[in-house]
């Protein structure tokens, strides 16, 4: 009975210490093993034998792209702008002892040095070309990291600018600024209607003036030549006369008479007399 307790549990031994030493990896991963605490061989994809109770795994690291998301984070520009920025960046990990003993967390370095790297870029760029110059930063910040990581045996693929804006302080000023530049032009556009709308009213008072003038002259040109000839006419006849500038008086007092603001309209008793004595003080 104790002997078949035995058999038992050294079958049970060799059937662990089997296990132990036959490792199947995974497509698309890589297993660090250490032997005795020390780096000592990666195992590639498949079957693997190793050392039971000497050799361990002690990472188990893929083989596959990874993406690494980088935070936002606030960036100062050339021209003292604050904008928020984040990235994301495509790794491979071509080495693994080089990843798990050359770095802590090699993702969490990659980040931090994406950051690190980003906002140094950012910050000699203006705003306007940081907005507009995404293909730019992803060359600079590429080949500014690219050549870190590749002593921790990692390969940057590709590293991507998400989004790249203006912080929410700062779109709140640009948004008051464009508003104000607009409420600007409309006033200047205003000013300039009103400007050419009062030239060209007195453009238009001043030909209505040239105009009024021009026929003043006309009629006092006709009323000149018209006196002329009738004094030429009449010469020293007084009847003819008379009769002109009665029918004159007569057609003035007539308009006062039907004026709207005509109250009362003298008529002189004589108005031959009157007549005369107009034709007496005209000479």
């Amino acid at each position: 009975m104790e002997g078949s307790i035995v058999v038992v549990v050294f079958l049970l031994l060799v059937l662990v210490t089997l296990l132990k030493g036959i490792r199947l990896v995974p497509q698309g991963s890589k297993w660090v093993v250490q032997r005795l605490g020390k780096y000592h061989i990666s195992l590639s994809p498949g079957l693997n034998i190793i050392i039971p109770y000497i050799d361990n795994v002690a990472y188990k690291v893929t083989t596959k792209d990874i993406v690494l998301d980088i935070p936002s984070q606030e960036v100062i520009t050339l021209d003292n702008v604050v904008i928020v920025a984040n990235a994301v960046a495509y790794i491979n990990i071509v080495s693994p002892e080089k990843a798990v003993y050359g770095v802590e967390d090699y993702e969490l370095a990659i980040r931090t040095l994406v950051q690190t790297s980003l906002r140094s870029i950012v910050g000699e760029m203006k705003l306007d070309d940081a907005l507009s110059s995404r293909d730019q930063i992803k060359a600079k910040l590429k080949m500014s990291i690219s050549d870190d990581i590749a002593d921790w045996g990692i390969t940057l693929k590709t590293v991507e600018i998400q989004d790249i804006n203006p912080s929410g302080t700062m779109q709140a000023a640009m948004e008051e600024q464009a508003a104000a530049e607009r409420q600007r032009r409309a006033t200047v556009t205003r000013a300039d209607g009103d400007k050419t709308a009062a030239i060209l009213q007195a453009d238009g008072r001043l030909e209505a003036s040239r105009r009024d003038a021009e026929a003043q002259v006309v009629l006092a040109e006709a009323t000149k030549s018209a006196l002329t000839k009738v004094n030429e006419a009449i010469q020293d006849k007084e009847l003819p006369a008379m009769y002109l500038l009665g029918e004159k008086y007569v057609e003035a007092i007539r308009q006062m008479g039907s004026s709207t603001n005509a109250k009362l309209v003298v008529l002189p008793a004589d108005i031959p007399a009157a007549v005369r004595g107009i034709m007496n003080n005209t000479k």
